[in-house]
């Protein structure tokens, strides 16, 4: 240290050791992108997909080899989860047009909770979506229940199809079948009258469906109607319903479980036809919050090829 006029003392300015710190770990992170950005492409794209688009996205800043490194995804995995904080508005659902627009790779999954604003521009989404193959389909509507466009049976490759909150509408004209569909889940849905001839005809044309679930499907119509549930290769069967829409089961033979959830006015009807067509059952969990006691040996009576497991949950009265 040089001596200074007046008796001060020159000392050396101090070390930015944060600074220093942080250069260190953006290297750091640098020198591990560029040995990422080294791997095979299949693995790079599955790395991708796992990190889910948002933060693929976010990866085109750490260098100009990564800046349009996941515009080349050969597919997208897009879920926009509803977030309380942001008034409920999708995650990141805003920026869906500029991410289909700059990668052109189909849509394998395409999963969002909509509320009101939102559900109008479903039919703009389900046309992208169809043209960009997309298999698997679940829409969630929070307050609005609208009526899905009639273009939701455009999307022929769906291996999953899952709706909630919503009206179906009738089968368009030159519908043909979902050929790939193995699993259908509809919760809380609304279908016009004679609703359940179009639930027969989409079943019965999805030849590969394994898992159905109907919960609360609410079918318009003063007169109940008798309609099939036909599918040879369905393992699981979930039914839960406060009213009664004539369901006949046949051609089960594969069926390993299934859930009957049904209000006591709905097993007033003739529950031991119903219960033939689960002969082939693995499990089978019954349960009625008021069973009539005459329920209990139709169902001891029925004549099980497989079951295994037998669970009923109910309130028992006279």
């Amino acid at each position: 240290m040089a001596p200074l006029r007046h008796g001060l003392v020159e000392t050396a300015p101090p070390r930015d050791h944060g600074k220093k710190r942080r250069g260190r770990v953006k290297e750091a992170a640098l020198a591990e992108a560029d040995a990422l950005i080294s791997l095979p492409p299949d693995a790079l794209d599955n790395i991708l997909v796992r990190l889910g688009i948002r933060d693929a996205v976010r990866t085109s800043a750490l260098s100009r080899v990564w800046r349009h490194r996941w515009e080349a995804l050969p597919y997208l995995d897009l879920h926009f989860p509803r977030l309380g904080g942001d008034e409920g508005a999708p995650a990141g659902l805003w920026s869906l047009y500029g991410i289909l627009l700059r990668c052109p790779g189909r849509v394998r999954l395409f999963h969002a909770e909509l509320d009101g604003p939102y559900a109008g521009r479903v039919h703009d989404w389900l046309f992208v979506l169809s043209r960009r193959g997309v298999e698997i389909l679940d829409l969630s509507f929070n307050d609005s229940f609208p009526t899905l466009p009639s273009s939701v049976f455009s999307c022929s490759r769906l291996t999953s199809l899952s709706l909630f909150g919503c009206a179906i509408p009738l089968l368009p004209a030159g519908f043909v079948a979902f050929p790939d569909l193995k699993k259908l889940t509809l919760a809380n849905v609304h279908l016009e009258d004679y609703g359940e001839y179009q639930l027969e005809e989409i079943i019965r044309t999805s030849p590969l469906l394994e898992y159905l679930v109907l919960t609360d499907v609410f079918i318009d119509g003063e007169h109940i109607r008798e309609w099939v549930i036909r599918a040879p290769n369905l393992r699981h069967l979930t039914i839960c319903s406060e009213n009664y829409y004539g369901w006949i089961l046949k051609d089960l033979t594969c069926l390993n479980s299934a859930v009957i959830d049904w209000f006591d006015n709905v097993v007033h009807h003739d529950f031991a036809k119903f219960l033939s067509g689960l002969v082939q059952v693995r499990k089978l969990l019954v349960v009625s919050f008021n069973a009539p006691s005459a329920m209990i040996p139709k169902i001891i009576l029925c004549t099980f090829h497989n079951l295994k497991s037998l669970k009923l949950r109910m309130h028992f009265y006279l």
